[in-house]
Order: structure tokens, then C-alpha cells, then sequence
């Protein structure tokens, strides 16, 4: 195994860890971190605009974008088995109604970031990553919101919470791939 493959790897495992653990951490977070949480309902923390959203708005956020990399690193492939796997790691943290819901939304929402990414970034376009995350954040928030409270309330807040996650990525992913074309390391 050569080095740029090993780097390719290695890199994608670490990928794969985190993007399996945003969505149980994003469901404990929802019952357990805010600034406000509500008796029967979710915790809920500020996302601006004087908006609010249940706490695990950042790491649903976080998950869009950990997914492209995870596909850049390992392939479809691996991204597929890595949503399945994030969804079953759910049910270990959050109660059965939340799980369902969250899985239902984690699931639909990254096959659609994963279907707008993948033609985006064979194209070597930094823009897929934001593209993508749009696209997913969007259906993620309606999927997620109906289904596990029945009201899309806090859709405008879930959505500007993941867009601040995909934002802030940005640089980091822009980076990445600067270091990648330096290094001669073509994604998968």
C-alpha cells in the first residue's frame, strides 16, 4: 500500500467515526443540551435571527459534510454503509419515537446530499459540498421535524443551524482538497 493510499485510508476511517457518531450524539443532544428545554419536547438552542432549534440542529449540520468526506476519502460505498451505521448507532441513545424519526430523516436526507454530491464533486467543484449540504439540510429539517413532533415549528431554525455547519466547513474542505492536489491524492 503505498502512502497517499494508506494517508486515503487512514483518513477516511477517521471520516467514518465521526460522521456514525454525529447522529446518536445529535439525538442525546436533543433530550439533554440547550438553553431551553421544553417539558415533553426538545432542548433548544439559539441558531440567530432570534431563532431557536433543537440542540441537535450542529451535529445534523456537521453529519452533511462529514459524509461528502467520507465519500471523497472511501467511496459511495463506504458513505452508504456509514449512514446505515449512524442510524442503527441512534437507537442506542434516544427513545424509539426519536430514533425513528431521526433515521428516517438522517437516511433520505443523505441519500439526497449524497445524490446531488456525487456529480458535483466528479466535476472537481468545491461548490458540491455546499450544494449538497443544502439539499440535504432541507430535506433532513422537514423529514426529522414532522415526523418526530408532528410540526415543521422549527424548520427555519434547523435550517439556518445546519447552514451555519456548512458553512463553517467551507475552509476546512477547501483546504483539504488544495492539500489533496498538492499531494497528487485524487479523491475515490
Amino acid at each position: 500500500m503505498t502512502t497517499t493510499e494508506r494517508r486515503r485510508r487512514d483518513e477516511g476511517i477517521i471520516f467514518v467515526a465521526l460522521f456514525a457518531l454525529t447522529i446518536p450524539a445529535a439525538n442525546w443532544m436533543i433530550g439533554h443540551v440547550g438553553t431551553v428545554c421544553q417539558p415533553a419536547g426538545p432542548c433548544l438552542v439559539p441558531v440567530g435571527a432570534g431563532l431557536m432549534a433543537p440542540s441537535g440542529v450542529t451535529m445534523a449540520g456537521a453529519a452533511l459534510v462529514l459524509r461528502d468526506l467520507v465519500q471523497r476519502r472511501l467511496g459511495v460505498t463506504a458513505s452508504s454503509l456509514a449512514i446505515l451505521a449512524g442510524a442503527v448507532l441512534s437507537a442506542l441513545l434516544a427513545p424509539p419515537a426519536l430514533v425513528l424519526a431521526s433515521a428516517a430523516a438522517f437516511l433520505l436526507s443523505e441519500f439526497a446530499d449524497l445524490a446531488v454530491y456525487t456529480p458535483l464533486a466528479r466535476r472537481g467543484l468545491i461548490i458540491a459540498v455546499v450544494a449538497s449540504g443544502v439539499v440535504g439540510l432541507v430535506v433532513d429539517s422537514v423529514v426529522f421535524l414532522w415526523l418526530a413532533f408532528g410540526s415543521l415549528e422549527f424548520l427555519l431554525g434547523q435550517i439556518i443551524g445546519k447552514a451555519w455547519m456548512v458553512l463553517i466547513s467551507v475552509p476546512c474542505v477547501a483546504w483539504l482538497r488544495r492539500r489533496d492536489a498538492r499531494l497528487g491524492m485524487a479523491p475515490v
